[in-house]
């Protein structure tokens, strides 16, 4: 165990596992592969709406039947109903790579051959196949589809390029297709009776009746690469859309047998799944590139358009940034994306804008990915003046200027800031100041120079008289910061050299050698200290206002990628290519935590509460999140959590984190709950922070009806009494009857005091099931010292209920001779007096205890001041409602100090 927990992975949206779609009622529901975890979007408008659960293999094959979700990982099938695991499947000896919904039953095909076919019905009490067929040996399984009416036939292709027509029933092979002398990639039936079109690796798409075994015509890509995925339109047009490994989709029509429209870069990978929505003219694209895409045929020439879409980082991230307070995650990757993430709901992560890439391609004949900025190597930014202007810096890879970014509208800026225009060289360094006003960059010649974010404009360059004036460093400029007052502005050379300068007058201020090359400088302003990581594997610290260093911290083995100080300053993180995340602290001069993971840490951020820990690896696109366990475990000592000089290894974070889901289960359980009779020793939540309380999030009005009880009642009271009618009726209707007897209907009057009485007796029934209930949840919760049940119950009832339940318990004959030990009253006061001690040691549901304590002394007051038993109780509640209220007035106090000397300041 250590500080940082993994938590969750962002990012992911797809891989190269074909999606599969179902529909429920009106919806339709698309079911997708992240690696080791499955992924189900709503198709209306793509948001996210389940993950599902950890596994241990990646995911290779999918399959979904209503509520139900099928995949293989390894040589196992798992089941899930919704994101719960019901059952495992796994009779095969090698790994599954086809999966098939048909009917009832779902087939599963692994590499060496093997078809097994499963039955979902009753899948809790079946676990076993119920038939299976061997394929032969020279045929190596690559797709599978079953033709419409059909009944109990399959067609298989294979990477030889034959097909065959299996009868699952009679487990025969029916008949063998030769194929077209290259492999099929992929095989979809058509609205048409016994078509279907088949893929190939070769680039071409044939169309074949298998009734007569009869080509009807063909499609050849023109792009090189294989047919990865096909898919027949069902809304009335003859189109078929295929999909290729380049990352072109293309529209056939099937009537004019000829190329309709051409959608060129649809995807930046391989196609890996087509689907045409059921009688819509609506197209559903997934591809390796980590998207999904939509599109629609509306247009009136025929082509689609982008409908809607979802993605993200197709190529690993190389730089990333918390932002908004720690809501969002600045990222940018190798896949020229710049993109925003958030935190706390998925569906606002967005890519920003570069300004109608997609149009100057088209213009231009020419590639969006070439179009497009070339991959972020560093960026800064600042959130003071997020609404005025341009608000992020980025520094490109070979590029000798860099861009500004406007993040209120997710959009490129429109200035262009480009330092030393005379002998331009590329930006490796950018800084900005605390202010948000301006912007330095530093290059790869050594030149610092200074630009107004607003106007774009250069405000002078930081030249070193001394090595000529020509520049402010001999080499390269790899770190640039600025403090907190822009007074002055700090710099690092490649070869070792740190410079401080004015800020104002932008000269040379103080200099001093390392003696190492400087591969990175991270500067905290507020406590003014600068850490700077050399080739030589040591993180140094040095104090800029008194010039010299104050900590020095070894331990890694391998190349330091990032470095990040802590928002209070206390802690220092580095992460490096050995695979390990050290944590040092500044004061103690020590290491003080480190984690091992298998990927190598590339990139990390801490946010400004500290509470998560972002980071990116080696060959991964997504950004995981780590949980810091000191915000949440009501720990304050760090050693208790840390490792110290131990390095811990630690998987990483999960898409579906099915970690937390059994940590809150597990503090769930009532059994975790001491069964001391010592009410000084309650368990409290170890979600609970300490000295604070929990508030049971119940409606304003429900607590504080508890108080004004009498004051409703009498508020509610009628004025005057009901009325009789002013005339009754002068005749009396009767009924006819067999016996000659006369009957009379019962009049309105007497139906409406039958029904009073009906509804009397309803209530007083309701009244003594709900005060039985009330008895037995008390006393068996005093029982076990579990109250949450009971909690639970009282919080449902009405203020009046549970005034009424209050009132059950009063004693109204006071002569009666019997013992008060045995007082049936007496005893249920006393356990409701030890429910309100435990409540309050708790501190849970506080704002309700408190009303529910004022409403008990309210009816029980005198006879708990009358009864010696009862008396104890009250002076022990007494005692704890006071030692936590003065735990609460010391924090009121100490805020109520801090507004008073704040509102009294002048700034």
């Amino acid at each position: 165990m250590g500080i940082f927990e993994p938590y969750r992975a962002i990012g992911y949206i797809t891989n190269s596992v074909p999606f599969s779609v179902q529909r429920l009622g009106t919806e339709t529901f698309v079911t997708v592969s992240v690696g080791k975890a499955f992924q189900v979007y709503n198709c209306a408008k793509l948001n996210l709406v389940l993950v599902g659960p950890q596994l241990p293999k990646k995911i290779r094959a999918l399959a979904s039947y209503r509520e139900y979700t099928f995949a293989a990982y390894g040589s196992d099938i798992a089941v899930f109903k919704r994101a719960h695991q019901v059952a495992n499947w796994s009779s095969h000896n090698a790994k599954v790579n086809l999966l098939l919904l048909f009917g009832d039953h779902i087939l599963s095909v692994d590499i060496n051959g093997n078809m097994f076919m499963w039955a979902f019905k009753g899948i809790e009490d079946s676990r076993s196949p119920v038939g299976q067929v061997i394929l032969d040996g020279q045929f190596s399984p690559s797709c599978i589809m079953h033709p419409d009416t059909y009944l109990n036939k399959v067609i298989l292709g294979s990477l030889e390029g034959s097909l065959e027509l299996w009868n699952i029933s009679s487990k025969k092979k029916l008949f063998e297709f030769k194929g077209w002398n290259s492999s099929v990639c992929c095989c979809v039936s058509s609205p048409a009776l016994d078509v279907v079109a088949i893929g190939c690796a070769d680039g071409k798409v044939y169309v074949h009746n298998i009734r007569y075994d009869q080509e009807l015509f063909s499609f050849t890509h023109s792009t090189r690469g294989s047919v990865t995925a096909l898919s027949f339109s069902s809304d009335g047009q003859p189109l078929l859309a295929s999909g290729g490994s380049s990352g072109v989709i293309s529209i056939w029509n099937l009537e004019k047998r000829r190329l309709q429209s051409v959608i060129k870069e649809a995807h930046d990978s391989s196609i890996v799944s087509l689907h045409f929505f059921a009688n819509e003219p609506v197209l559903m694209s997934s591809s390796a590139d980590n998207s999904i895409k939509m599109w629609i045929f509306d247009t009136t020439d025929g082509d689609p358009r982008l409908l809607r879409f979802r993605s993200g980082h197709s190529a690993p991230p190389l730089c990333i940034r918390f932002y908004a307070n720690g809501r969002h995650i600045l990222s940018a990757g190798q896949d020229r994306a710049f993109r925003l993430f958030s935190v706390i709901q998925d569906q606002q992560s967005r890519e920003l804008s570069q300004r109608h890439v997609s149009k100057r391609a088209k213009k231009l004949k020419l590639k969006e990915e070439e179009i497009k900025l070339k991959p972020v190597i560093a960026f800064d930014c600042a959130e003071i003046r997020e609404r005025d202007w341009c608000n992020v810096v980025t520094c490109h890879v070979d590029t000798p200027q860099a861009y500004v970014w406007r993040l209120q509208n997710f959009v490129l800026g429109e200035h262009i800031l480009k330092p030393c225009p005379e002998n331009p060289t590329p930006v490796k360094a950018c800084a900005i100041s605390a202010c948000g006003n301006f912007a330095f960059l530093g290059t790869e010649g050594g030149w610092i120079e200074r630009f107004n974010l607003q106007s774009g404009a250069s405000r002078g360059s930081y030249l070193d008289k001394m090595e000529g004036g020509s520049s402010a460093h001999v080499g390269e400029v790899v770190g640039l910061a600025c403090d907190s007052t822009n007074t002055h502005v700090i710099s690092a050379g490649v070869h070792g050299d740190i410079k401080v300068w004015n800020f104002k007058e932008r000269d040379l201020k103080s200099r001093w050698e390392i003696g190492s090359s400087v591969v990175k400088i991270v500067y905290h302003r507020v406590n003014g200290l600068l850490a700077v990581v050399t080739d030589d594997l040591v993180i140094r610290l040095f104090d800029v206002v008194a010039l010299r260093m104050v900590r020095k911290f070894e331990g890694h083995t391998d190349r330091i990628t990032d470095l990040s100080f802590s928002d209070d300053g206390k802690w220092l993180l580095s992460s490096s290519m050995d695979g390990s995340l050290r944590i040092w602290d500044v004061i103690l001069a020590r290491q003080i935590d480190a984690l091992q993971v298998d990927a190598s840490i590339t990139a990390f951020s801490i946010s400004p509460n500290m509470d998560i820990l972002a980071t990116t690896h080696v060959d991964q696109n997504g950004v995981y999140l780590w949980v810091n366990q000191l915000m949440f475990s009501g720990s304050s000592n760090v050693d208790t959590l840390a490792s110290g000089k131990d390095v811990v290894n630690v998987k990483l974070p999960s898409v579906s984190s099915t970690e937390g889901i059994e940590l809150e289960d597990r503090d769930a359980n009532p059994s975790n709950v001491p069964e001391s009779k010592d009410l000084s020793g309650f368990h409290i939540s170890s979600q609970q922070i300490p000295d604070l309380i929990t508030l049971s999030l119940l409606p304003r009005s429900q607590w504080q009806s508890l108080i004004n009880l009498d004051i409703i009642k009498v508020r509610n009271k009628p004025i005057e009494p009901p009325k009789k009618p002013e005339k009754a009726p002068f005749f009396l209707p009767s009924l006819p009857s067999l016996s000659g007897e006369i009957l009379f209907k019962p009049s309105e009057t007497a139906n409406t005091e039958m029904e009073e009485k009906r509804v009397d007796n309803e209530q007083q029934k309701k009244s003594d099931t709900t005060s039985s209930q009330f008895l037995q949840l008390l006393e068996s919760s005093s029982e076990t010292q579990n109250f949450s049940a009971f909690t639970d119950y009282i919080k449902g009832l009405s203020p009046s209920t549970l005034d009424l339940e209050l009132r059950m318990l009063q004693i109204i004959d006071d002569d009666d001779h019997q013992e008060p030990g045995k007082r049936p009253e007496l005893i249920s006061i006393e356990l409701l007096l030890d429910y309100l001690i435990h409540e309050i040691t708790c501190r849970n549901n506080f704002e309700f205890i408190q009303a529910l304590i004022r409403l008990f002394l309210k009816i029980h007051g005198e006879t708990v001041r009358c009864q010696l038993t009862l008396q104890e109780k009250a002076r022990k509640l007494l005692d704890i409602q006071t030692s936590v209220w003065q735990g609460l007035d010391k924090l009121f106090q100490s805020s109520r100090c801090m507004v008073t000397f704040l509102s009294n300041s002048q700034f």
